[in-house]
């Protein structure tokens, strides 16, 4: 599902990645979006500055958070993300360490920041993994999130048989964001306010 522009990661599948961090740097217990920051990503006060100069004192209302890193041909390269809602507005920030050799240390942040409004958003869709434990109960081991807007993000043809028309329709995608959750990516706490989210998005989404 990749889309031309500066989100393409944040809608389409990533493929399997090691999670980043020591025990204790699980945000799920944190209700307040700066100690839930500063608790998981490793550029916390960029990511802040960014979200925080577009929501300016607007209440958040919900947001998820992801973190991993990807092994390139060149090293590792951290991949942060942040969807936050304030009930009129998605704000998206993400940010990935890129390579510049001039820079010291050799990398540089790109960090960005895209706003959509409520209205924007046309199809909200959440898939929940439920088992069971050893016990019985109910124990929901992982979460799919896609909030899909009505922006062209891909036009692919398909193709005929007949020689005269070698292209006989094209296909829509929309652009999409993608987020998801399970016991071994994130935990039940991340996947519980995975779930948090996704319920508030549907809600607040205009019919």
């Amino acid at each position: 599902m990749r889309r031309v522009g500066m989100f393409s990661r944040a809608a389409r599948s990533r493929p399997a990645v090691r999670r980043l961090g020591p025990a204790g740097t699980d945000w799920s217990p944190y209700e307040r979006l700066d100690d839930a920051a500063r608790a998981y990503f490793l550029h916390a006060d960029v990511a802040l500055d960014a979200i925080g100069g577009v929501l300016g004192r607007n209440k958040i209302l919900g947001f998820t958070l992801e973190r991993v890193v990807d092994l390139t041909e060149t090293g590792t390269s951290v991949w942060q993300e942040a969807a936050v809602c304030d009930g009129r507005r998605l704000v998206l920030w993400h940010s990935e360490e890129l390579v510049d050799d001039d820079a010291p240390g050799g990398t540089v942040l790109d960090s960005s920041v895209q706003v959509l409004p409520l209205s924007a958003i046309r199809h909200v869709g959440m898939r929940t993994l439920v088992g069971k434990d050893p016990a019985g109960r109910r124990v929901d081991r992982g979460v799919h999130l896609v909030l899909a807007t009505a922006t062209l993000h891909e036009l692919s043809p398909v193709v005929g048989d007949a020689p005269e028309a070698p292209v006989t329709s094209a296909r829509f995608r929309p652009e999409a964001f993608r987020f998801s959750k399970s016991l071994e990516d994130g935990g039940p706490g991340q996947i519980a306010r995975l779930i948090e989210f996704g319920r508030l998005m549907g809600r607040r989404v205009p019919a």
